[in-house]
């Protein structure tokens, strides 16, 4: 598994702006980011956004991507547009759903689908929001502190707890 981006976003774009013009809060590449367990990742919109909040962090297929710009014949365009934090290469995510997993030394819980929204239509090309429908990322929790860096990186599956 590979890193290949880290995005964070001091503010919302999209979430509550329903049926108005997005806001145009940067969206900002780093090449690490502190993961903060229970709160999400330092600086991003998403930290502390609501308890027990299920995408402290999302992440995103690169080479899904890949597909995406390949059927909408899009090259200009970097995978930051989706707003997603963490842009990976050589998993299948969402069969980390209701999984717990280690990256870098941090753990996380994956929670669900990040469901694409009407905004990826605008935010990438018309259609997109379609194209994605099942396959647009990954929302996890956070379990541990700890940074993730750019770079190579191993997926450990972590058991499933014993049940009594």
């Amino acid at each position: 598994m590979l890193i290949r981006q880290i995005f964070i976003s001091p503010g919302h774009n999209f979430v509550g702006h329903y049926g108005k013009t997005p806001d145009d809060f940067p969206l900002v590449e780093v090449p690490k980011v502190e993961c903060v367990a229970g709160h999400g990742l330092q600086g991003d919109r998403y930290f502390d956004f609501r308890e027990n909040y299920k995408g402290q962090v999302t992440f995103f297929s690169e080479e899904v991507f890949e597909q995406l710009c390949a059927n909408f014949g899009i090259k200009d365009k970097p995978a930051g547009v989706l707003r997603r934090n963490l842009i990976v290469f050589g998993v299948d995510l969402l069969s980390l759903i209701g999984r717990e997993f280690e990256i870098q030394g941090v753990r996380f819980r994956g929670t669900e689908h990040c469901a694409p929204c009407e905004w990826m239509n605008i935010a990438f090309a018309p259609g997109a929001e379609k194209f994605l429908k099942a396959n647009a990322g990954l929302r996890a929790q956070i379990l541990s502190d700890g940074p993730i860096r750019v770079g190579d990186a191993q997926l450990s599956i972590l058991p499933e707890p014993i049940q009594t």
